[in-house]
């Protein structure tokens, strides 16, 4: 089964413009890691509470901006070795500059799928 990382960065506000353009640049990086099989960067612009959850509306947008701006990195390897391998690479290159756009340092939850499903390969 794949391994995979689920990263959440808690951004300072004034600094999500370099955050967005460090993590491009990682990317190109990342794409050529061994082992990698998908790689999503994703910010979080909406919320939902349970009315909308209750009723089947839609999540609504975060229109203010309280402490931070928060994002979720989602990367996925064919195993733990290749996983290690590509931490190191990002270590020794965008770790730092990364760091330095945090109120706090990232949390970070891996572990290894129970299922998977994509619509794209589902009969």
């Amino acid at each position: 089964m794949p391994f995979t990382e689920i990263c959440i960065y808690q951004v300072k506000p004034q600094k999500t413009e370099e955050f967005e353009a460090l993590m491009l640049e990682a990317k190109s990086l990342l794409e050529k890691q061994e082992g990698l099989r998908l790689l999503r960067l994703v910010k979080r612009g909406h919320r939902i509470d349970m009315e909308q959850i209750r009723e089947g509306l839609p999540p609504l947008e975060i229109k203010r901006i309280v402490k931070s701006v928060k994002y979720m990195l989602y990367w996925e390897f064919d195993s733990k070795e290749s996983y290690g391998a590509a931490q190191k690479n990002l270590y020794d290159s965008y770790w730092k500059p990364i760091e330095k756009c945090l109120i706090v340092l990232h949390d970070k939850y891996l572990g290894e799928a129970v299922f998977e499903w994509n619509q794209y390969t589902a009969d």
